[in-house]
């Protein structure tokens, strides 16, 4: 078991790298640089060429990518081309905005999908099972931006029960931020559950498909107990797998639900460094979503080789 967790840390280290050589050659290839966005229309090519050089901008990409590479291992991701300040500095509480929403949602979505999927599973060809199969397939089918412009013409144009825009500060209390926050962490919630919801339904109904669980009926147990005791333990590891998908998902995916409803997170805040072609902030913002995502997926490989018996041992070591 830990020569198997080993094997994932190193995969994830190296893929890691390999992110980080995206995010540096995504970063520049980008049009135009901070230089041309700060000095605007006035740019002549000799200030251009000045304030380059003071950015660093001159360095050779491979150079440039040896020392933030070497930084961001040291825990230094360089400073804001636009502002001057830390990276830092101006990351983490965005980062904390975006694992709160992520939390919000996550508490909500993972219980009630999983339990909607196991009753889908129980209840086969039922009017519950497909009435739930046909809302998940509309609410994984429909863009993250058009659910988000329904709620708010819903819940905040038409009725007025809900504001329009996730505006949160610091000392915001608890049942403001909740209220301000729900919007997101509706669309976040429905979307999530969709997915973790048909998985679940599949992975449970293809454990129902196997022997063993045939005989349990022929012995006469009720429907309910053969899905609880007998089938959703065994689909345990893929639903783990599934879970922790869509946890990452709700972390690095939020960036189009920030910006439609101009929540302070993550995602809004590497949003608009692109748009000021502020590079530290793009490779820094990239970074931590790659790292966050990484980490949930080995998280959720060393889950379901700790439940199941067959991946940790395998049958060329048992022969």
């Amino acid at each position: 078991m830990l020569t198997l967790i080993a094997k994932r840390a190193v995969l994830g280290v190296f893929t890691l790298w390999l992110v980080s050589v995206l995010v540096f050659a995504g970063t520049e290839i980008l049009p135009g640089d901070v230089a041309g966005a700060i000095l605007g229309q006035s740019a002549t090519p000799e200030s251009l060429a000045r304030l380059r050089a003071e950015l660093g901008l001159d360095v050779p990409a491979l150079q440039r990518y040896a020392e933030w590479l070497t930084g961001f291992v040291q825990g230094d991701m360089g400073r804001s081309m636009a502002s001057g300040q830390p990276v830092a500095d101006l990351l983490w509480p965005r980062f904390w905005n975006t694992m709160a929403l992520a939390a919000y949602a996550g508490a909500i979505a993972v219980p009630l999908a999983v339990g909607l999927g196991i009753t889908a599973a129980a209840l086969r060809g039922g009017i519950f099972d497909r009435v739930s199969n046909v809302a998940a397939l509309a609410f994984v089918s429909l863009p993250e931006y058009f659910l988000g412009l329904l709620l708010v013409l819903w819940l905040s144009v038409k009725t007025g029960w809900l504001p329009s825009l996730a505006d949160t500060y610091d000392g915001m209390g608890l049942a403001a931020w909740f209220r301000a926050t729900t919007l997101p962490m509706l669309v976040l919630v429905m979307v999530t559950t969709a997915q973790i919801l048909r998985m679940t339904r599949t992975t449970v109904l293809g454990v129902m498909d196997q022997p063993y669980v045939e005989t349990a009926f022929l012995k006469g147990l009720r429907n309910g107990r053969v899905v609880l005791r007998h089938a959703t333990p065994n689909a345990a590891a893929p639903i783990v797998n599934v879970v922790s998908f869509n946890i990452a998902y709700l972390i690095t995916g939020v960036v189009l639900v920030e910006a439609v409803f101009n929540y302070n997170g993550l995602g809004r805040f590497m949003v608009d460094a692109v748009s000021r072609r502020d590079l530290p902030l793009v490779q820094a913002a990239a970074m931590i979503f790659g790292g966050v995502y990484v980490f949930l997926n080995m998280v959720a490989d060393i889950a379901a080789i700790a439940l199941n018996p067959r991946l940790r041992h395998p049958r060329g070591k048992e022969a």
